[in-house]
Order: C-alpha cells, then sequence, then structure tokens
C-alpha cells in the first residue's frame, strides 16, 4: 500500500474516537484542513495534546465538541483576544483540562523519543502547576542529597497530525527548520501528514534538502492539501490570513455565530 493516500479521509482513517492526538504550534505547520476534515468526520472524545500551545485549531476542535480532555499550557486567538470556544469550554466544565508548561509538555515528548518512561525537569518546581498534575512526581535527586527533581510521565500519543511543505513517494517528509515535528513523530505510534505537495524525487537523497527531511519510516499516512494550513499560515510558504481570524474570533464569540462558523467554514467545505 502506497503512502500517499488517495484522500484526506482516507489519511486521517487511524484518527478514531477516543484516542491520544497530538498537534503542533500555530508557527509550526497545523493541519487546519485536516481538522475541519476531523469534525466533518464527527470524531470525538479526543484527548488533544497540542506542542506545546494552541491557537484557532484547538478552539476550533472544543467548539466542534471534538475534545474530552486538553493538555498544553495555552490556547489563545493571540491579537484577537482569548480563544472564546475553549474559554467558554473551561468556564462550563465541558472539557478536562491537564495544564501544562512548554518544557514539560517537551521534555514528556522527548521521553517518548527516547523510549524512556519519564523525563526529570527542575523549572517548574515550586509552581501551583504541580497541584493540579498528581501524575507529576516531585523526587529525591539520587544522586544528590537536598535536591528535589520533577519525574514527568512520557506522552506517547496514538496519532501526531502534522502539516509540511513536501513529501516524496517514499513517504519522506520536508519539515526544514521545525524540529519538534520530528520529535512529535517519534514519540507518537502513527504519524498523518497532509502536505503542500509531492516531491518528484527523493528527498533524503538530496544534499541540501535531507538534514530538513522527516524519514518516511516514521509516517504512516500522507494526503495532499493545498494550502492546509489556512486560515492559518505556513512558515517561509504564506502568510495567516487575519481577515479571517478575525471574522471567526467575532463569530465564535457567541454559541449561535460558532454554529454558523462551522456551517459556512467547514461543513460547506465537503461539497466544495
Amino acid at each position: 500500500m502506497s503512502v500517499i493516500a488517495a484522500s484526506l479521509d482516507e489519511a486521517l482513517g487511524a484518527i478514531t474516537d477516543g484516542i491520544m492526538l497530538a498537534v503542533p504550534r500555530e508557527v509550526a505547520g497545523v493541519p487546519m484542513e485536516a481538522t475541519r476534515a476531523l469534525i466533518r468526520r464527527g470524531v470525538k472524545r479526543l484527548h488533544l495534546v497540542a506542542l506545546p500551545t494552541s491557537t484557532l485549531q484547538a478552539d476550533l476542535l472544543i467548539g466542534a465538541g471534538v475534545v474530552e480532555t486538553l493538555e498544553t499550557s495555552a490556547v489563545s486567538l493571540g491579537e484577537f483576544g482569548p480563544a472564546p470556544r475553549f474559554t467558554d469550554a473551561m468556564l462550563n466544565a465541558r472539557i478536562r483540562m491537564l495544564d501544562a508548561t512548554c518544557p514539560a509538555l517537551h521534555a514528556a515528548f522527548q521521553a517518548a523519543e527516547k523510549g524512556v518512561p519519564f523525563m526529570p525537569l527542575r523549572g517548574i518546581l515550586g509552581s501551583d502547576v504541580l497541584k493540579f498534575r498528581p501524575d507529576w512526581r516531585v523526587i529525591d535527586n539520587p544522586f544528590a542529597n537536598n535536591d528535589p527533581i520533577v519525574l514527568l510521565p512520557a506522552i506517547k500519543p496514538d496519532v501526531a497530525l502534522i502539516h509540511a511543505p513536501m513529501a516524496d513517494r517514499a513517504g519522506n517528509v520536508w519539515i526544514g527548520r521545525q524540529r519538534e515535528l520530528a520529535t512529535m513523530a517519534h514519540a507518537a505510534a502513527k504519524t498523518v501528514v497532509t502536505v503542500e505537495k509531492i516531491y518528484d524525487g527523493d528527498l533524503l537523497a538530496d544534499p541540501v534538502l535531507a538534514a530538513g527531511v522527516l524519514p518516511g519510516f516514521y509516517v504512516e499516512r500522507i494526503a495532499v492539501a493545498e494550502k492546509g494550513c489556512w486560515p492559518l499560515g505556513l512558515p517561509d510558504h504564506y502568510a495567516a490570513d487575519l481577515g479571517h481570524i478575525a471574522e471567526y474570533a467575532k463569530l465564535a464569540a457567541s454559541a449561535e455565530g460558532f454554529a454558523r462558523y462551522l456551517d459556512e467554514h467547514v461543513y460547506a467545505r465537503r461539497a466544495a
């Protein structure tokens, strides 16, 4: 079976109800076309891990009722204000929130990447976040006296979902400078990728491109989705559609407006 899927829906087949799904931060290649497809498919009860923060993607998935548990450091629309559906879900206890910090999430993914059960971290000692994460353990450093350290359990997603500029037919994906995408793929059981285009050749054989390639043996399925980050941007390729994000922020401020947004910009795209 070719790693290149015949359709986006086919590529997303590994993302089913109740799994742990990892997605990247806004400037690393957010798979927004795939996000809309997941909403149309009616996927539910996801444990969504955004490494280490999220914006429109998490807000859209939460508002559509896809997310049961959210694990991240922050969800915000940035200059457009708070993420409205995330805020509403938190105020009304519609989702389970696992508060984290950026270094903690990166460390937990690195533990899974290395195949170890936990990763130590020092910087969150004394912070209130430890009160709300009983799964984060404070122990005494076994190699020193009176030196506490936090142990973070490895985060091992069922699926990592990312967007990248291109892939070749062998499944090698060019991620460029976005190296946390490689960490996500190493940590996850499966990685599904949407790309702008298919590269005609072997990415790993190109001496200029090879250093920025995620090898195909980490990749489960690939689907072409041109402008797949829209309305968010893809670094070095296209900018975010700020007008559209402003429209989203305005509509999503109410449940009725959010439903209208889904009708116009998510469900209507199935027929487009």
